[in-house]
């Protein structure tokens, strides 16, 4: 039986729906932290010690979860994803999607460089300078976003709405991104994701918000949705940009109609598009790893 590591800090149910899968496949899988691995650069022995593979690598590894912390233990952790694929071992998304995506000023440089509608977007250093944009897009009628560079699930974003709000704009660790507020199709606030997975649109939900912040996380309900061409390549194309083997990908409709990608996430929750598509994500997700990357 093959053996791979679901790297996680907390298993959850997405965790336990991907052991199953895996063992579906004839593969078993453990559970493992990136805070429990390191690097042993010995004469004799592996350079990596991974919790419950001390004698042989991973088949291949999961990326489930990539914990935060200071700058250095970031970078620690990406290498071991990294140091793995160099290895020949599949990672699943590797370590370069991971940075790509939790980076949201290079998911926006790279969505923008491929040509793909993303929103107008500004990250820097100087407080004035953000100031100074963030004002000027008020007194165009615009709305603003600010958002930590790094961060998920809605956690400290925030709208300016008025030239008061400009008080309470701080960056996150120094950097301020800024976004200009894309008001969506429609009525309320919605937006919808969709499930890329080996360059294939596999399923998408609207996501509707009970404030203009449409994450399951904060409240959002979901319902299915069927995917039209348009939305499907969109999709896609925005994954491939970001070289994802897998990847949830928020996309807003505006009111003109237009569609323009928020996000890529390579590390996409399915809970909420499970409850609503006739699909099982973790076994799509599994078998893909596998057939492509392990029966070949």
């Amino acid at each position: 039986m093959g053996h791979i590591a679901i790297f996680t800090d907390d298993p959850g149910w997405h965790g336990k729906q991907l052991r199953l899968a895996f063992d579906t496949l004839g593969y078993h899988s453990d559970y493992v932290s990136l805070t429990q691995c390191s690097f042993a650069i010995e004469s004799g022995h592996l350079p990596l010690v991974i919790p419950g593979f001390e004698q042989a690598l991973p088949d291949a590894a999961f990326v489930r979860g990539v914990p935060g912390g200071s700058l250095e233990e970031v970078v620690v952790y990406l290498d071991i994803l990294h140091a793995l694929k160099l290895m020949g071992v599949p990672v699943y998304n590797d370590g370069y999607a991971v940075e790509r995506s939790v980076d949201k000023g290079m998911t926006s440089f790279l969505l923008h460089n491929a040509g793909l509608p993303t929103p107008l977007t500004w990250v820097l250093r100087n407080r004035n300078d953000a100031l100074a944009i963030a004002e000027s897009e008020l007194k165009k009628g615009n709305l603003v976003i600010s958002k930590p560079l790094f961060g998920s699930q809605g956690e400290g974003i925030r709208r300016l709405e008025k030239m008061t709000d400009l008080f309470w704009l701080t960056g996150s660790h120094g950097i301020y991104y800024l976004q200009r507020f894309v008001h969506c199709a429609g009525i309320g606030f919605s937006d919808n994701r969709v499930f890329v997975v080996n360059g294939q649109a596999v399923a998408a939900m609207r996501r509707r918000g009970k404030s203009w912040l449409n994450n399951v996380a904060k409240g959002a309900s979901c319902e299915r949705i069927d995917i039209n061409d348009e939305l499907a390549n969109l999709a896609i194309k925005a994954t491939a940009a970001l070289a994802m083997d897998y990847a949830g990908v928020d996309i807003i409709q505006d009111k003109d109609g237009h569609y323009t990608v928020i996000e890529v996430n390579s590390i996409p929750a399915w809970k909420g598009l499970e409850s609503v598509c006739n699909i099982t994500v973790a076994q799509v997700l599994a078998d893909d790893l596998v057939n492509r990357y392990l029966m070949s």
